[in-house]
C-alpha cells in the first residue's frame, strides 16, 4: 500500500509525519523510524509509558491521580490509584516469579528482578496509601481501612509506610493505641 505524504501531513500533522513521509521514500527501516521519532527503542516495548506493563505506566497513573487529588476530583483519582496499584502488583508478581526461576542458574538475573520485584511492590504500597487516603477524604473508611491493613502486611509497623497506615487506623478510630515506633516492652508483669 502506497501512502502519499500530503496524506500523512493531514493524519499525523507535523514533524511525525514528515519523518515517516521521509521514512517510506528514503526506506528508513521501521525500527530507526520509531526510535527516530520516540527517542525510544521499539525493540522493547515494554519500557513505553503507553504500556500497561511498564513501571513508567505506573507512575503516569500516580501523576494523573496526584492532579485529580490536586482538583479534589476523587473518582477520578480513585480509578487512577486503583490502576496503578493493580499494575505494580501484577509487575511485583511477575518479577518475583522471574526471580525464582532464575535461583541457582544465574545469581545476577536473580538479584535484578528480586529488586524489581521490590521496587514494583514498594509503588504498589504508596497507591494502596494514596488510595486509602481518597477514600478517607471521601467518607469511606470501611474502604480505607482494608487497604490499610494490607500495607501493613506488605510494610510491617517498623518501616515508614507501615506505620503512616497504622496512624490513619489510629486516627479512624480502628485502633486504640497509637505506634510510636519504639520496640515492644519485652518486661512481662
Amino acid at each position: 500500500m502506497v501512502v502519499s505524504p500530503r496524506i500523512l501531513r493531514y493524519t499525523l500533522g507535523g514533524w511525525a509525519a514528515a519523518a515517516l513521509s521521509v521514512a517510506l521514500v528514503g526506506g528508513m527501516s521501521g525500527a530507526a523510524l520509531a526510535q527516530g521519532a520516540s527517542g525510544a527503542d521499539p525493540a522493547r516495548p515494554l519500557n513505553q509509558v503507553s504500556s500497561p506493563l511498564s513501571i513508567a505506566s505506573g507512575q503516569q497513573l500516580m501523576t494523573e491521580a496526584t492532579a485529580a487529588i490536586a482538583d479534589q476530583n476523587f473518582p477520578l483519582a480513585e480509578t487512577k490509584l486503583t490502576q496503578a496499584r493493580e499494575s505494580f502488583n501484577l509487575l511485583s508478581t511477575y518479577y518475583q516469579e522471574l526471580a525464582q526461576m532464575f535461583i541457582g542458574i544465574d545469581t545476577q538475573i536473580n538479584r535484578r528482578n528480586r529488586e524489581k520485584a521490590l521496587e514494583t511492590a514498594q509503588l504498589r504500597d504508596q497507591a494502596t496509601y494514596q488510595l486509602a487516603l481518597v477514600h478517607r477524604a471521601q467518607n469511606q473508611p470501611d474502604q480505607a481501612v482494608p487497604l490499610l491493613m494490607e500495607i501493613l502486611r506488605s510494610q510491617q509497623p517498623t518501616r515508614d509506610l507501615g506505620q503512616r497506615a497504622y496512624q490513619q487506623l489510629f486516627e479512624l478510630g480502628f485502633v486504640d493505641q497509637p505506634y510510636t515506633g519504639r520496640a515492644a516492652n519485652s518486661v512481662t508483669e
